[in-house]
Protein backbone atom coordinates (compact mmCIF):
# COMPACT_ATOMS: atom_id res chain seq x y z
CA UNK A 1 0.00 0.00 0.00
CA UNK A 2 1.46 3.28 -1.22
CA UNK A 3 2.18 5.98 1.46
CA UNK A 4 -0.29 8.36 0.23
CA UNK A 5 -2.95 5.85 -0.27
CA UNK A 6 -5.82 5.59 2.36
CA UNK A 7 -8.25 3.17 3.89
CA UNK A 8 -11.79 2.86 3.04
CA UNK A 9 -14.20 2.95 5.99
CA UNK A 10 -18.14 2.51 6.10
CA UNK A 11 -18.94 4.85 9.29
CA UNK A 12 -19.27 8.70 9.61
CA UNK A 13 -17.93 10.63 11.72
CA UNK A 14 -21.03 10.83 14.28
CA UNK A 15 -21.55 7.45 14.63
CA UNK A 16 -17.82 8.07 16.25
CA UNK A 17 -18.59 11.25 17.92
CA UNK A 18 -22.13 9.66 19.20
CA UNK A 19 -20.04 6.33 21.08
CA UNK A 20 -17.61 8.61 22.70
CA UNK A 21 -20.37 11.03 23.97
CA UNK A 22 -22.85 8.08 25.13
CA UNK A 23 -19.57 6.79 27.14
CA UNK A 24 -17.72 9.80 29.08
CA UNK A 25 -19.42 9.38 31.84
CA UNK A 26 -18.53 6.00 32.34
CA UNK A 27 -14.81 7.32 30.73
CA UNK A 28 -15.24 9.73 33.59
CA UNK A 29 -16.31 7.22 36.46
CA UNK A 30 -13.24 4.65 35.37
CA UNK A 31 -10.43 7.30 35.70
CA UNK A 32 -12.40 8.35 39.41
CA UNK A 33 -12.88 4.77 40.82
CA UNK A 34 -9.60 3.12 39.73
CA UNK A 35 -7.06 5.76 39.78
CA UNK A 36 -3.95 2.98 39.79
CA UNK A 37 -0.66 2.89 42.13
CA UNK A 38 -0.65 6.12 43.98
CA UNK A 39 3.43 5.95 43.61
CA UNK A 40 4.30 6.31 47.11
CA UNK A 41 5.96 4.00 48.94
CA UNK A 42 4.11 0.87 50.77
CA UNK A 43 5.83 -0.01 54.12
CA UNK A 44 5.98 -4.13 54.73
CA UNK A 45 4.43 -4.05 57.83
CA UNK A 46 2.50 -1.86 60.94
CA UNK A 47 3.25 -2.01 64.25
CA UNK A 48 0.76 -1.56 66.79
CA UNK A 49 2.14 0.06 70.03
CA UNK A 50 -0.88 0.68 73.29
CA UNK A 51 -0.95 4.48 73.68
CA UNK A 52 -0.15 4.48 77.16
CA UNK A 53 3.08 2.45 76.45
CA UNK A 54 4.26 4.61 73.14
CA UNK A 55 7.56 6.54 74.11
CA UNK A 56 10.48 8.95 72.06
CA UNK A 57 12.38 5.69 72.36
CA UNK A 58 10.23 3.35 71.40
CA UNK A 59 11.47 2.52 67.68
CA UNK A 60 14.73 2.57 68.92
CA UNK A 61 13.84 -0.01 71.45
CA UNK A 62 12.41 -2.44 69.23
CA UNK A 63 15.76 -2.26 67.01
CA UNK A 64 17.50 -2.83 70.11
CA UNK A 65 15.22 -5.80 70.85
CA UNK A 66 15.09 -7.22 67.50
CA UNK A 67 18.47 -7.37 67.56
CA UNK A 68 19.65 -8.91 70.79
CA UNK A 69 16.95 -11.67 69.71
CA UNK A 70 19.19 -12.12 66.44
CA UNK A 71 21.98 -12.08 68.03
CA UNK A 72 21.01 -14.94 70.66
CA UNK A 73 18.90 -16.98 68.09
CA UNK A 74 20.92 -16.27 64.94
CA UNK A 75 24.36 -14.93 65.55
CA UNK A 76 25.40 -15.15 61.58
CA UNK A 77 24.05 -15.87 58.74
CA UNK A 78 24.73 -19.30 58.50
CA UNK A 79 22.36 -19.60 61.48
CA UNK A 80 19.14 -17.38 60.28
CA UNK A 81 19.46 -19.15 56.90
CA UNK A 82 19.22 -23.13 58.18
CA UNK A 83 16.18 -21.86 61.15
CA UNK A 84 14.15 -20.19 58.18
CA UNK A 85 15.05 -22.13 54.83
CA UNK A 86 16.95 -19.39 53.13
CA UNK A 87 19.26 -20.73 50.31
CA UNK A 88 23.01 -20.37 50.61
CA UNK A 89 23.72 -18.20 48.27
CA UNK A 90 21.32 -15.33 49.54
CA UNK A 91 22.20 -16.47 53.19
CA UNK A 92 24.80 -13.89 53.80
CA UNK A 93 23.08 -11.00 51.93
CA UNK A 94 19.72 -11.04 53.56
CA UNK A 95 21.63 -11.45 56.98
CA UNK A 96 23.55 -8.44 56.27
CA UNK A 97 20.93 -6.15 55.09
CA UNK A 98 17.94 -7.49 57.94
CA UNK A 99 20.97 -6.28 60.61
CA UNK A 100 21.46 -2.89 58.64
CA UNK A 101 17.52 -1.82 58.33
CA UNK A 102 16.96 -3.14 61.94
CA UNK A 103 20.08 -0.88 62.91
CA UNK A 104 18.82 2.10 60.69
CA UNK A 105 15.00 1.65 60.24
CA UNK A 106 13.65 -0.96 62.81
CA UNK A 107 9.90 0.06 62.08
CA UNK A 108 8.20 1.28 58.65
CA UNK A 109 4.95 2.08 60.61
CA UNK A 110 4.21 2.35 63.74
CA UNK A 111 0.21 2.67 65.45
CA UNK A 112 -0.15 4.31 68.42
CA UNK A 113 -3.18 2.00 69.14
CA UNK A 114 -6.35 4.06 71.54
CA UNK A 115 -8.23 0.88 70.35
CA UNK A 116 -8.04 -2.98 71.39
CA UNK A 117 -4.41 -2.32 72.09
CA UNK A 118 -5.31 0.29 74.93
CA UNK A 119 -8.98 -0.50 76.24
CA UNK A 120 -11.22 1.57 78.23
CA UNK A 121 -9.75 4.12 80.50
CA UNK A 122 -10.83 7.01 82.38
CA UNK A 123 -11.42 9.67 79.64
CA UNK A 124 -9.13 12.31 81.45
CA UNK A 125 -6.01 9.78 81.10
CA UNK A 126 -7.13 9.18 77.38
CA UNK A 127 -7.50 12.60 77.05
CA UNK A 128 -3.84 12.69 78.29
CA UNK A 129 -2.33 10.00 76.36
CA UNK A 130 -4.05 11.21 72.68
CA UNK A 131 -2.14 14.99 73.79
CA UNK A 132 1.08 12.89 74.39
CA UNK A 133 1.28 10.68 71.24
CA UNK A 134 0.14 14.08 68.94
CA UNK A 135 3.90 15.73 71.00
CA UNK A 136 5.81 12.27 70.52
CA UNK A 137 4.91 11.98 66.51
CA UNK A 138 5.25 15.48 65.99
CA UNK A 139 9.02 15.49 68.14
CA UNK A 140 10.42 12.85 65.77
CA UNK A 141 9.38 14.22 63.13
CA UNK A 142 10.85 17.43 63.73
CA UNK A 143 13.92 15.85 64.80
CA UNK A 144 14.39 13.31 62.37
CA UNK A 145 13.74 10.17 64.68
CA UNK A 146 10.40 8.89 62.84
CA UNK A 147 9.02 6.04 61.05
CA UNK A 148 8.56 6.78 57.70
CA UNK A 149 4.94 6.06 58.59
CA UNK A 150 2.78 6.63 61.82
CA UNK A 151 -0.25 7.84 63.48
CA UNK A 152 -2.98 6.33 65.77
CA UNK A 153 -5.76 3.74 66.03
CA UNK A 154 -9.01 5.40 67.27
CA UNK A 155 -12.18 3.94 68.84
CA UNK A 156 -14.19 2.56 66.23
CA UNK A 157 -17.55 4.07 65.45
CA UNK A 158 -20.11 1.73 66.98
CA UNK A 159 -22.07 4.01 69.24
CA UNK A 160 -20.90 2.39 73.16
CA UNK A 161 -17.38 4.15 71.70
CA UNK A 162 -17.92 6.69 69.11
CA UNK A 163 -18.03 9.69 71.10
CA UNK A 164 -14.35 8.30 72.87
CA UNK A 165 -12.98 7.50 69.85
CA UNK A 166 -13.65 11.16 67.91
CA UNK A 167 -12.41 12.94 70.74
CA UNK A 168 -9.18 11.22 70.78
CA UNK A 169 -8.51 11.90 67.10
CA UNK A 170 -9.79 15.11 67.42
CA UNK A 171 -7.21 15.67 70.89
CA UNK A 172 -4.39 14.02 68.14
CA UNK A 173 -4.42 16.20 64.96
CA UNK A 174 -4.84 19.48 67.05
CA UNK A 175 -1.79 18.47 68.69
CA UNK A 176 0.08 17.94 65.48
CA UNK A 177 -1.69 21.19 64.25
CA UNK A 178 -0.23 23.05 67.17
CA UNK A 179 2.95 21.12 67.05
CA UNK A 180 3.55 22.61 63.39
CA UNK A 181 0.86 20.95 60.98
CA UNK A 182 0.37 16.92 59.99
CA UNK A 183 3.48 15.18 58.64
CA UNK A 184 3.53 13.89 55.68
CA UNK A 185 3.79 10.08 57.02
CA UNK A 186 0.49 10.72 58.62
CA UNK A 187 -1.45 7.26 58.96
CA UNK A 188 -4.81 6.96 60.60
CA UNK A 189 -6.24 3.78 60.83
CA UNK A 190 -10.40 2.97 61.24
CA UNK A 191 -11.10 -0.23 63.01
CA UNK A 192 -14.17 -2.60 63.30
CA UNK A 193 -16.12 -1.24 60.16
CA UNK A 194 -19.28 -2.91 59.81
CA UNK A 195 -21.04 -0.48 57.45
CA UNK A 196 -20.29 1.81 54.80
CA UNK A 197 -22.18 4.74 56.42
CA UNK A 198 -18.95 4.42 58.98
CA UNK A 199 -16.84 5.58 56.75
CA UNK A 200 -18.85 8.37 55.35
CA UNK A 201 -19.01 9.51 58.86
CA UNK A 202 -15.27 9.56 59.33
CA UNK A 203 -15.02 11.42 55.81
CA UNK A 204 -17.72 14.02 57.47
CA UNK A 205 -15.18 14.20 60.44
CA UNK A 206 -12.41 14.83 59.00
CA UNK A 207 -13.88 17.61 56.33
CA UNK A 208 -14.78 19.40 59.83
CA UNK A 209 -11.31 19.21 61.14
CA UNK A 210 -9.96 20.33 57.65
CA UNK A 211 -12.23 23.47 57.45
CA UNK A 212 -11.47 24.00 61.17
CA UNK A 213 -7.71 23.83 60.74
CA UNK A 214 -6.80 25.06 56.95
CA UNK A 215 -5.45 21.56 55.33
CA UNK A 216 -6.11 21.32 52.01
CA UNK A 217 -9.88 19.60 51.00
CA UNK A 218 -9.09 15.75 51.46
CA UNK A 219 -5.70 16.41 53.12
CA UNK A 220 -6.32 13.43 55.92
CA UNK A 221 -6.89 10.01 54.72
CA UNK A 222 -7.11 6.95 56.57
CA UNK A 223 -7.08 3.13 56.65
CA UNK A 224 -10.05 0.94 57.00
CA UNK A 225 -9.39 -2.16 59.19
CA UNK A 226 -11.26 -5.59 57.92
CA UNK A 227 -12.50 -7.40 61.01
CA UNK A 228 -16.32 -8.24 60.73
CA UNK A 229 -18.00 -10.22 58.70
CA UNK A 230 -20.24 -7.30 57.60
CA UNK A 231 -17.19 -5.63 55.99
CA UNK A 232 -17.49 -8.61 53.23
CA UNK A 233 -20.68 -9.63 53.14
CA UNK A 234 -23.69 -7.08 53.58
CA UNK A 235 -27.30 -8.44 55.17
CA UNK A 236 -28.68 -7.84 52.00
CA UNK A 237 -26.11 -10.36 50.17
CA UNK A 238 -23.89 -7.82 48.53
CA UNK A 239 -20.06 -7.47 48.73
CA UNK A 240 -19.58 -4.66 51.27
CA UNK A 241 -16.01 -4.21 51.01
CA UNK A 242 -16.42 -1.98 47.76
CA UNK A 243 -18.99 -0.01 49.17
CA UNK A 244 -16.61 1.17 52.16
CA UNK A 245 -14.18 2.38 49.41
CA UNK A 246 -16.32 4.26 47.56
CA UNK A 247 -17.70 5.78 50.35
CA UNK A 248 -14.37 7.33 51.77
CA UNK A 249 -14.28 9.66 48.62
CA UNK A 250 -10.87 9.09 47.56
CA UNK A 251 -9.41 8.79 51.23
CA UNK A 252 -9.22 5.41 51.76
CA UNK A 253 -5.85 4.59 51.71
CA UNK A 254 -5.51 1.03 52.48
CA UNK A 255 -7.77 -2.28 53.69
CA UNK A 256 -5.92 -3.76 56.92
CA UNK A 257 -7.39 -7.47 57.65
CA UNK A 258 -7.88 -8.11 61.10
CA UNK A 259 -7.08 -12.21 61.98
CA UNK A 260 -8.24 -12.44 65.24
CA UNK A 261 -11.57 -10.59 65.34
CA UNK A 262 -12.76 -11.41 61.93
CA UNK A 263 -11.91 -15.26 62.69
CA UNK A 264 -13.87 -14.92 65.63
CA UNK A 265 -17.18 -13.47 64.05
CA UNK A 266 -16.79 -16.39 61.81
CA UNK A 267 -17.07 -18.53 64.75
CA UNK A 268 -13.09 -19.93 64.32
CA UNK A 269 -11.96 -21.23 67.48
CA UNK A 270 -8.78 -19.73 68.46
CA UNK A 271 -6.70 -22.25 68.35
CA UNK A 272 -7.21 -22.05 64.51
CA UNK A 273 -7.27 -18.57 64.11
CA UNK A 274 -4.69 -17.75 61.76
CA UNK A 275 -3.66 -15.83 58.70
CA UNK A 276 -3.97 -19.24 56.36
CA UNK A 277 -7.42 -19.93 57.61
CA UNK A 278 -9.86 -20.71 55.00
CA UNK A 279 -12.15 -17.65 56.14
CA UNK A 280 -9.23 -15.51 56.27
CA UNK A 281 -8.14 -16.01 52.40
CA UNK A 282 -11.48 -16.13 51.47
CA UNK A 283 -11.79 -12.39 53.17
CA UNK A 284 -8.74 -11.35 51.65
CA UNK A 285 -9.84 -12.48 48.51
CA UNK A 286 -12.63 -10.25 48.51
CA UNK A 287 -10.57 -7.32 49.79
CA UNK A 288 -8.01 -7.82 46.85
CA UNK A 289 -10.48 -8.06 43.63
CA UNK A 290 -12.19 -5.03 45.70
CA UNK A 291 -9.11 -2.49 45.83
CA UNK A 292 -7.47 -3.55 42.51
CA UNK A 293 -7.13 -0.98 40.89
CA UNK A 294 -8.23 1.60 42.95
CA UNK A 295 -4.87 2.96 44.57
CA UNK A 296 -6.16 1.45 47.82
CA UNK A 297 -3.50 -0.69 50.05
CA UNK A 298 -3.82 -3.93 51.40
CA UNK A 299 -2.37 -5.30 54.33
CA UNK A 300 -2.54 -8.84 56.10
CA UNK A 301 -2.96 -9.29 59.49
CA UNK A 302 -0.32 -10.44 62.27
CA UNK A 303 0.27 -13.87 64.26
CA UNK A 304 -0.33 -13.74 67.81
CA UNK A 305 2.49 -16.23 68.67
CA UNK A 306 5.20 -14.93 69.73
CA UNK A 307 9.47 -15.62 69.33
CA UNK A 308 9.88 -15.34 73.00
CA UNK A 309 11.76 -17.97 75.34
CA UNK A 310 14.66 -20.95 75.03
CA UNK A 311 16.05 -20.55 71.35
CA UNK A 312 13.80 -23.63 70.20
CA UNK A 313 10.82 -22.05 71.21
CA UNK A 314 11.83 -18.77 69.18
CA UNK A 315 12.93 -21.16 66.20
CA UNK A 316 9.21 -22.68 65.76
CA UNK A 317 7.98 -19.06 66.22
CA UNK A 318 10.56 -17.50 63.88
CA UNK A 319 9.47 -20.31 60.96
CA UNK A 320 6.07 -19.97 61.65
CA UNK A 321 6.14 -16.08 61.26
CA UNK A 322 8.83 -16.40 58.12
CA UNK A 323 6.22 -19.09 56.21
CA UNK A 324 3.18 -16.69 57.03
CA UNK A 325 4.96 -13.60 55.58
CA UNK A 326 6.30 -15.85 52.24
CA UNK A 327 2.56 -16.88 52.37
CA UNK A 328 1.89 -12.73 51.87
CA UNK A 329 3.90 -12.07 49.39
CA UNK A 330 3.24 -14.63 47.13
CA UNK A 331 -0.63 -13.64 47.18
CA UNK A 332 0.45 -9.88 46.23
CA UNK A 333 -0.13 -9.04 50.33
CA UNK A 334 2.80 -6.86 50.46
CA UNK A 335 2.13 -5.65 54.22
CA UNK A 336 1.09 -7.12 57.38
CA UNK A 337 1.21 -6.68 61.18
CA UNK A 338 4.30 -7.38 63.60
CA UNK A 339 3.12 -7.85 67.43
CA UNK A 340 6.73 -7.98 69.01
CA UNK A 341 10.03 -6.85 68.46
CA UNK A 342 11.23 -10.77 67.65
CA UNK A 343 8.57 -10.73 65.05
CA UNK A 344 11.17 -7.77 63.06
CA UNK A 345 14.21 -10.14 62.00
CA UNK A 346 11.50 -12.96 60.53
CA UNK A 347 9.21 -10.03 58.84
CA UNK A 348 12.97 -8.36 56.79
CA UNK A 349 14.67 -11.48 56.25
CA UNK A 350 10.99 -12.96 54.43
CA UNK A 351 10.84 -10.09 52.39
CA UNK A 352 14.45 -9.08 51.47
CA UNK A 353 14.68 -13.23 50.49
CA UNK A 354 11.43 -12.38 48.39
CA UNK A 355 12.56 -9.48 46.60
CA UNK A 356 16.40 -10.76 46.16
CA UNK A 357 15.46 -14.59 45.01
CA UNK A 358 13.84 -13.17 42.37
CA UNK A 359 16.04 -10.44 40.89
CA UNK A 360 18.15 -10.94 38.01
CA UNK A 361 14.97 -12.91 36.47
CA UNK A 362 12.80 -9.48 37.19
CA UNK A 363 15.23 -7.72 36.06
CA UNK A 364 16.30 -9.81 32.70
CA UNK A 365 12.62 -9.93 31.91
CA UNK A 366 11.91 -6.14 32.42
CA UNK A 367 14.95 -5.77 30.29
CA UNK A 368 13.95 -7.60 27.27
CA UNK A 369 10.39 -6.20 27.24
CA UNK A 370 12.02 -2.61 27.17
CA UNK A 371 14.37 -3.90 24.50
CA UNK A 372 11.56 -6.46 22.79
CA UNK A 373 14.21 -8.74 22.59
CA UNK A 374 11.90 -11.34 22.78
CA UNK A 375 13.50 -14.67 24.94
CA UNK A 376 11.99 -17.66 26.45
CA UNK A 377 9.13 -15.57 28.20
CA UNK A 378 6.77 -13.23 26.05
CA UNK A 379 5.90 -10.67 28.40
CA UNK A 380 3.14 -8.30 28.05
CA UNK A 381 2.73 -4.51 29.23
CA UNK A 382 0.70 -5.97 32.33
CA UNK A 383 3.24 -8.03 33.15
CA UNK A 384 5.96 -5.12 33.12
CA UNK A 385 4.05 -3.24 34.89
CA UNK A 386 3.92 -5.94 37.95
CA UNK A 387 7.79 -7.14 37.41
CA UNK A 388 8.65 -2.89 37.73
CA UNK A 389 6.39 -2.65 40.77
CA UNK A 390 7.93 -5.73 41.81
CA UNK A 391 11.58 -4.08 41.77
CA UNK A 392 10.73 -0.79 43.07
CA UNK A 393 9.14 -2.41 46.50
CA UNK A 394 12.22 -4.14 46.57
CA UNK A 395 13.89 -0.72 46.10
CA UNK A 396 11.95 1.29 49.07
CA UNK A 397 12.36 -1.02 51.87
CA UNK A 398 15.99 -1.63 51.05
CA UNK A 399 15.72 -5.16 49.75
CA UNK A 400 17.80 -4.09 46.88
CA UNK A 401 19.98 -1.28 45.68
CA UNK A 402 19.20 1.90 42.74
CA UNK A 403 22.86 0.65 41.31
CA UNK A 404 21.73 -3.45 40.78
CA UNK A 405 18.41 -2.51 39.42
CA UNK A 406 19.88 0.01 37.20
CA UNK A 407 23.18 -2.19 35.98
CA UNK A 408 20.89 -5.39 35.29
CA UNK A 409 17.61 -3.64 33.50
CA UNK A 410 19.52 -0.49 32.15
CA UNK A 411 16.52 1.70 34.12
CA UNK A 412 16.66 4.30 36.13
CA UNK A 413 13.99 4.75 39.40
CA UNK A 414 11.82 7.35 36.97
CA UNK A 415 11.58 4.52 33.77
CA UNK A 416 10.36 1.57 36.99
CA UNK A 417 7.83 4.65 37.88
CA UNK A 418 6.39 4.72 34.02
CA UNK A 419 6.71 1.07 33.28
CA UNK A 420 4.62 0.34 36.94
CA UNK A 421 1.98 2.92 35.75
CA UNK A 422 2.88 5.12 38.57
CA UNK A 423 3.50 8.63 39.38
CA UNK A 424 6.75 10.09 39.79
CA UNK A 425 8.00 8.53 43.58
CA UNK A 426 6.81 11.37 45.86
CA UNK A 427 8.04 9.08 49.10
Amino acid sequence: MGQQETVATSLADTVREGIGAALAQVDADLARRYPGDPGTRQPVHTVYVPGDVFAAGTLRSWGDQALAALDAHAPDAGALAAVLGIPDALATDVHDRVRAKLTREPIEDLRIDFEDGYGPRPDAEEDEAAARAAALVAAAYREGTAAPYMGIRMKCMEAAVRDRGIRTLDIFLTGLMAAGGLPDGLVLTLPKVTYAEQVTAMVRLLEAFEKAHGPAAGRIGFEIQIETTQSILGADGRATVARMIEAAEGRATSLHYGTFDYSASCGVSAAHQSLDHPVADHAKAVMQVAAAGTGVRLSDGSTNVLPVGPTEQVHAAWRLHHGLVRRSLARAYYQGWDMHPAHLPTRYAAVYAFYREGLEQAAARLAAYVAKAGGDVMDEPATAKALSGYLLRGLDCGAVDTAEVARLTGLTRADLDVLAGRPAATA
